[in-house]
């Protein structure tokens, strides 16, 4: 009799130059926990490395200039002192056994004056700003219109991901994701709704996808594309991004992506909120036939739902946000079918240890 090996959240995987030993990833997300000078602390390093079984740790997004920022008390990767925090964490996290990936970010028009170098304009593709509230040291305050870039200061900006990639490497990192979704930078040049430019980056889906392309290829010079990532959302609707066919937009760009030879793709799946929004809800599924390579989705998985994908080959990885933030443990949980810490939403966004690094572990 011949026996049948299912592939599923705890198999071993290949991505890139390296063997994980399981298919679980921690998604990055914004913690707001940072120190002064927007410098990873201690308490940052604790963190990463007690969800060090993950197959694949990529952290929350940090910028990678003072012009990119977005939020108050995020991390940057754009001074020495940010790189010397890094350190510590990469260091917790490898003596844990684990793999950890910068996520390199540049948030665009989602700022705010007060958080920029000396009050100056946010910039973006396009001087359309979006709707809603920024958040700022001094609570929230409208968006503002953002600052058009001029063409020539685009390269300006690609050399910053350059930049923060070298950045990365210097603090130890095993690798690096490039964030292009949620409405920052990236996905404002990729989606004509945030992009009304009349140059080579703007107008057809070919300029408009330019500049993650060239972002891409900057980031994949200093790593070498089978460390990079790549993070897209073909579907959200978060931070007032839209497009007028994000099926053809994002099936160009994840096509053009294919050509590096990344490490992987990072693509979430639709959600309630982005439908509510009047979104065009895409599945993962519907570009898998575009991009063979590995494939990590996210949203709205559990371990049902993820061996299921896994299975059906639709991906190869899932992240997971919300339960590695409050269950630090849970690969062994969701081997175990365990119950699950709930996390407390009250302590996501700011704070100390309470609601950070105070989660239980199974005994």
């Amino acid at each position: 009799m011949t026996s049948t090996i299912t592939t599923d959240l705890f198999s071993p995987v290949q991505l890139g130059s390296y063997t994980l030993p399981n298919r679980i990833v921690m998604a990055p997300m914004t913690r707001n926990r940072s120190g002064e000078g927007n410098v990873p602390t201690p308490l940052n390093a604790t963190y990463y490395a007690q969800r060090a079984t993950a197959g694949l740790i990529v952290t929350e997004g940090t910028q990678i200039s003072p012009q990119g920022m977005g939020y108050p008390a995020t991390p940057g990767i754009h001074s020495l002192e940010q790189i010397a925090g890094w350190r510590q964490v990469t260091d917790a996290v490898h003596s844990a056994g684990g793999k950890i990936f910068l996520q390199l970010w540049h948030v665009g028009r989602i700022s705010h004056p007060s958080l920029q170098p000396d009050g100056a304009l946010p910039v973006a593709p396009s001087a359309i700003a979006p709707a809603g509230n920024a958040m700022t040291y001094t609570g929230y305050q409208p968006f503002v219109t953002p600052r058009a870039l001029e063409l020539d200061e685009i390269s300006g900006i690609v050399d910053q991901f350059r930049q923060g990639a070298k950045n990365a490497l210097a603090a130890g990192f095993d690798g690096v994701e490039i964030h292009g979704a949620f409405g920052y930078l990236i996905d404002q040049f990729l989606q004509d709704g945030t992009n009304q430019r009349s140059d080579r980056y703007g107008g057809s889906v070919e300029n408009r996808a330019r500049f993650l392309l060239e972002v891409t290829d900057a980031v994949c010079s200093v790593w070498g594309a089978e460390r990079v990532g790549v993070k897209l959302s073909p579907s959200n609707t978060f931070n007032d991004i839209r497009d007028s066919d994000p099926q053809t937009t994002f099936g160009y760009a994840i096509a053009a992506l294919k050509s590096f030879g990344l490490g992987y793709l990072h693509l979430m799946e639709p959600t309630p909120a982005d439908i509510r929004h009047g979104g065009k809800p895409i599945p993962v599924v519907e570009f898998r036939p575009l991009y063979p390579g590995e494939l990590i989705a996210n949203g709205g998985y559990d371990k049902e739902k993820g061996n299921a994908a896994i299975a059906n080959g639709d991906a190869d990885l899932i992240s997971f946000g919300a339960l590695f933030l409050a269950n630090p443990d849970l690969p062994k949980r969701l081997r175990l079918d365990a119950p699950l810490n709930e996390g407390d939403r009250n302590t996501y966004y700011g704070g100390d240890e309470i609601g950070y690094t105070d989660y239980p572990f199974l005994p």
